[in-house]
């Protein structure tokens, strides 16, 4: 059985109410696709140019009004899931994830965190090495870089559209009364954007890498928030989306917290 078979039958039962996967797309690319009639799961396919965590749309409210829905999800979308539902996002008798090759059901929260305990986390060795090269520069050299490629920013908010942990209904970016982060694209607006969205998402990154891919000028975005979860991770040894049970980082008060992370 494959994928499309397994779409089918879910929905030809009634199992589920759509399908969350991906489609083929211009130029061959691959983009989010939903599926909500059995005789349109043939338009599905999963190979390694599907990148999207499509976990992203579980919280948006038309995809919460079609009841229980299945979504094909690799490890990343899958820690994703997880965050959502340690966040009180997403419950999991609403969900079904199909990860592997799609055909293998995730029903819940413990089997999701079952299958990724066999899939530790490891960041793409392009990012890793970038992660590692930033770390031996000094704070001037680190605050040189950041401000050449933020410079680059248009506030177009790709990144924060494409992540699955950035889903408030109202966002503070968007707030005019009062206003609290520059709107303009320029060097104080672009810095406090992503400053305050790095520091909103330390402890809740999963580390998919869809802000930095969604990013239409290539900024590397993404590592100030893979950076802010490494960081998270090893003053805490917590990781995000490891447990569908875990408070994130900054959202935790222990009285016997030594604060040794502040300096």
């Amino acid at each position: 059985m494959d994928l499309r078979e397994k779409a089918r039958q879910l929905l030809e039962s009634g199992e589920v109410k759509a399908v969350i996967g991906y489609e083929k797309g211009t130029m061959g690319a691959r983009r989010p696709v939903f599926v909500k009639k059995a005789e349109r799961a043939d338009r599905l396919v999963l190979d390694g140019d599907c990148a999207q965590n499509l976990a992203t749309y579980l919280t948006r409210p038309e995809i919460r009004k079609l009841g229980r829905v299945a979504i094909t999800a690799g490890p990343d979308a899958l820690r994703a899931i997880l965050q959502l539902m340690a966040e009180r996002q997403i419950e999991e008798e609403n969900l079904l994830a199909l990860a592997g090759d799609g055909t293998v059901e995730l029903a819940s929260a413990q089997a999701i965190e079952e299958h990724l305990a066999l899939a530790p986390k490891e960041l793409p060795a392009r990012d890793r090495e970038l992660l590692e090269r930033l770390g031996k520069m000094d704070r001037a050299e680190r605050w040189a870089f950041w401000q050449k490629e933020l410079s680059r920013c248009v506030k177009c908010y790709a990144c924060r559209n494409s992540c699955p942990m950035c889903y408030c209904g109202h966002c503070t970016m968007d707030c005019n009364r009062p206003q609290w982060v520059p709107v303009a694209s320029h060097a104080l607006g672009n810095l406090e954007y992503h400053m305050v969205r790095a520091m909103h998402l330390a402890g809740r990154c999963v580390e998919c890498g869809d802000c930095g891919r969604a990013c239409p000028v290539g900024i590397p975005i993404h590592l100030l928030t893979f950076n802010c979860e490494e960081s998270v991770h090893q003053q805490f040894g917590q990781r995000a989306g490891a447990s569908s049970r875990l408070d994130y980082a900054l959202s935790t008060f222990r009285p016997d917290d030594k604060e040794s992370f502040i300096r």
